[in-house]
């Protein structure tokens, strides 16, 4: 293979991340549209991770086709997270695998450019130019909302470009919160600032496009000012599509082409061992959306995988037919029966049956969360040993059990909590709302996980809570079947264990699998 050539022709790919809201998606149209003008004569496309088409991968095959010898993928992000450090390039090397003829680089994130320090400085003054009152800066407040992600690497760039904005326009303090995952979150965030005492908050959405979580930032500085009428509230729009984005995209994508794409490795976390998540130091570069791209919303399948149905072994097949049959299922719901019949399979007992409790959309709301890549966390590894070790591979589940992380003995021995409950607290700390909650053994986990949902708002996207046990058991379960807030899974009874909160997981994870299946047959075709 020769070596890449930024002057011979090439292609540029700007992979974005996807929404489900039309104005993300025009945006990052007409965003196209400045690169094509630019980037003249190097044709740009663009694909998306999930929530829409094209995908990634299907953008990288159309410029192959079109007879590109050199394709660039350009992450359409601001700031290098998991999606351009793990996500993102496990696509680009499966793809180079697919095409050895070609060359597939991979350009860096945009992170903090001065172009796009121009771009935020003309919001800025933007939205103060909106005001009809006369503040100085040094009365102003600046709070930039970044989106949050797991990554402490990401987010200290949001702090530093809120420090490097306030420094340079001369604003008399600055701020940071985030849309989700990191704290502190956008209202609590504007409450802080209030609090600070100045005339004027301004705040700045540091994200690319228009969508769901711009649109909540903006309603959620209009019911701060209608809570603060003493403070002013000036809400700066975020960058958009505008040429200074086009043209970092562009040098990026030219770095990549030349070998020169550059991250901060010093403080990258599957790098270093930087505190709080050591366990991800050299983690498997694997893209957690590989098996949802585009799927969210609709039925097309994936153009790089054919899917197939859950098979299962003929003694286990044997013994569900025999569970089918063994018993009248018409009084369980049907989007938790086959749950259902794998706990039957595991207790070995139709009597538990009427002792289970499913919370509406129950069952929907896992699906959705293997689907959006979200980490399944477990009370104990016996849970976690419990699960389909191939589906997880397959599906590229996360999962993870806090019981042995080194904070938890901390919070174990200064709290005076048991291990499990600190498990559950690191995974709130850790994982935010992004997770799968599964205990089988512990009832102070659920009562732990109970309490989060309820003082901190914690919401787990599912929460299964099927501990066995006479100590605390039973009152643990009923307070989670009451905890309205969450989807949930649950029983009455002593009766459960480790190996029940295994099968629901294990059920949630067959259901994704045949979902996709049945997506691949639609592309397919039937007799193909």
């Amino acid at each position: 293979m020769t070596a890449s050539n930024s002057s011979a022709p090439y292609s540029v790919v700007l992979a974005g991340h996807g929404s489900r809201d039309p104005a993300n998606m025009q945006e990052l149209g007409a965003l196209v549209e400045l690169m094509k003008a630019q980037a003249a004569p190097h044709p740009v496309g663009h694909g998306y991770l999930e929530f829409a088409s094209p995908t990634i991968d299907s953008a990288v095959r159309a410029q192959i086709e079109s007879g590109a010898k050199q394709v660039v993928v350009v992450p359409g992000v601001l700031l290098a997270a998991t999606h351009a450090k793990n996500d993102m390039p496990s696509e680009v090397q499966a793809l180079q695998r697919e095409f050895p003829e070609a060359q597939i680089k991979f350009a860096a994130a945009m992170d903090l450019h001065p172009l796009l320090l121009k771009l935020c400085q003309e919001r800025l003054v933007q939205a103060e130019a909106l005001s009809g009152q006369t503040v100085g800066r040094q009365e102003t407040c600046l709070v930039v909302v970044g989106r949050g992600t797991t990554d402490p690497d990401a987010n200290g760039d949001v702090y530093k470009l809120a420090r490097m904005l306030e420094e340079g326009l001369g604003y008399g303090g600055s701020l940071v919160c985030f849309s989700g995952t990191a704290n502190p979150r956008v209202d609590e965030g504007l409450k802080r600032a209030v609090r600070l005492g100045f005339k004027r908050l301004v705040v700045l959405p540091y994200f690319l496009f228009d969508g769901v979580l711009v649109k909540r930032i903006r309603a959620a500085v209009s019911a701060a000012q209608e809570r603060y009428p003493d403070t002013e509230l000036l809400a700066a729009a975020h960058l958009g599509a505008h040429p200074y984005v086009a043209q970092v995209f562009l040098e990026r994508a030219r770095e990549g082409i030349e070998g020169r794409a550059h991250m901060n490795c010093s403080m990258c976390k599957y790098r270093v061992a930087v505190v709080g998540y050591e366990s991800q130091v050299g983690e498997a570069q694997v893209s957690h959306h590989g098996a949802v791209r585009g799927l969210a919303e609709r039925t097309e399948p994936l153009p790089a995988k054919v899917w197939q149905k859950y098979v299962p072994h003929p003694i286990e097949a044997e013994s569900f037919e025999i569970i089918e049959a063994g018993r009248d299922w018409s009084d369980v719901p049907p989007d938790w029966r086959y749950a259902a019949q794998r706990l039957v399979h595991t207790a070995g007992d139709f009597g538990i049956v009427p002792e289970l409790y499913f919370s509406a959309g129950a069952v929907e709301a896992g699906v959705r969360a293997i689907l959006g890549g979200k980490t399944v966390v477990t009370d104990v590894t016996m849970v976690q040993s419990g699960l389909k070790r191939e589906l997880v591979n397959e599906l590229g589940v996360r999962v993870w059990c806090g019981v042995h992380d080194p904070e938890s003995f901390l919070l174990q021995r200064e709290e005076g909590i048991t291990r499990s409950a600190a498990g559950v607290r690191r995974a709130w700390q850790k994982f935010g709302n992004d997770c799968i909650l599964a205990i089988g053994d512990a009832p102070t986990a659920i009562a732990e996980a109970v309490r989060l949902i309820r003082e901190q708002r914690w919401r787990p996207a599912l929460v299964i809570g099927l501990p066995v046990g006479f100590v605390g058991t039973q009152e643990s379960k009923a307070a989670l079947r009451a905890c309205l807030q969450v989807p949930r899974v649950t029983n009455a009874g002593t009766r459960g264990g480790s190996p029940w909160a295994s099968s629901v997981v294990n059920s949630v994870m067959i259901e994704v699998k045949n979902r996709l299946a049945a997506a691949s047959e639609l592309q397919e075709g039937p007799g193909s």
